[in-house]
């Protein structure tokens, strides 16, 4: 097999799973310290794609899109909190899935009704326009950035919740929310700016993805379940976990959509393979996570003390 199409799919998988990483470690940081659902957390990938969206093709700047993305977001982030979501903190599952479902379809109705529903698609600057070499590889540079500000990002997390006081308290709010309450930490703050932190960071996973493929309504949609398994995987409130098993599904995806159904063409006719291969493709990821959950039933980094 030729090496250089490896590497250009294993860097292809790795820029999947960083946007998975992005977006799953705002959904593990709710769903492990508030034990909150929350459906809605892929509409923060859509706004924050039409924020940027609008914004870099008003001013003609990615970067100033990039930063809209993330303000914007966070401020319908800071909205919904307090308006909605810490009101759901206390109720159980049932009700969180369907508040936040709710929020989905508001979400996507609004977007309708400003941008309308033809999505928008933006062009990126000539400095990111152009290919790096790496040891022969020939890489679009965009894609090279897009898993560098992933890899910063995991970087900070780990960071902020394992070395400083913020990231004590998050990992105090996982293990006993009630014994951090009693020794006077204000936990609905602290459960606004994780819940705002993680809607910011599906904010950046939306701009980023925006020039590759566009900002479209219900775009998160569908990679809100594959960040779920995400979670679930990695085990449900830690961030080392949710990288790793963000970066594991996407190689696994990557991978399986590239070459399976040439390893499907040694055991079956060419036909069969190739209708076979995207249906197997697809189920995986799932294979993978009723394996793993079999064997840790907590995921493969479940966060001390749960």
């Amino acid at each position: 097999m030729d090496t250089i199409l490896l590497i250009t799919q294993a860097v292809n998988g790795l820029q999947l799973g960083v946007l998975l990483f992005l977006l799953s470690a705002g959904l593990t940081l709710t769903f492990g310290i508030m034990d909150l659902i929350n459906l809605a957390h892929a509409s923060f990938y859509m706004l924050g794609a039409f924020f940027g969206a609008s914004v870099a093709i008003y001013t003609g700047s990615f970067t100033l899109g990039f930063s809209a993305a993330i303000i914007g977001v966070l401020a319908v982030a800071w909205i919904i909190e307090k308006g909605i979501i810490s009101r759901l903190y206390t109720r159980d599952h049932l009700d969180q899935l369907l508040a936040t479902f709710g929020l989905i379809l508001i979400a996507d109705t609004l977007v309708h009704m400003i941008w309308g529903p033809a999505g928008l698609a933006i062009a990126l600057p000539p400095l990111l326009q152009g290919q790096l070499t790496l040891g022969g590889v020939t890489l679009p540079s965009y894609r090279v950035l897009i898993i560098g500000v992933g890899l910063l990002v995991a970087l900070g997390l780990y960071c902020l919740v394992n070395h400083t006081r913020t990231g004590m308290l998050i990992r105090a709010g996982a293990s006993n929310r009630q014994m951090l309450s009693n020794l006077g930490v204000d936990v609905g703050s602290l459960f606004a700016a994780v819940f705002c932190m993680g809607a910011a960071l599906a904010g950046i996973a939306g701009i980023l993805i925006t020039p590759i493929t566009e900002a479209s309504i219900g775009m998160g949609n569908d990679i809100i379940i594959t960040a779920f398994v995400v979670v679930i995987i990695g085990g449900i409130g830690s961030i080392k976990g949710a990288f790793i098993a963000a970066i594991i599904i996407g190689m696994i995806d990557t991978f399986g959509r590239a070459f399976l159904d040439q390893l499907f063409m040694t055991v079956m006719p060419a036909e069969t393979a190739e209708t076979a291969a995207p249906a197997v493709s697809a189920m995986l990821i799932y294979i993978l996570m009723a394996v793993i959950l079999s064997l840790r039933p907590a995921g493969l980094f479940p966060p001390k003390l749960r």
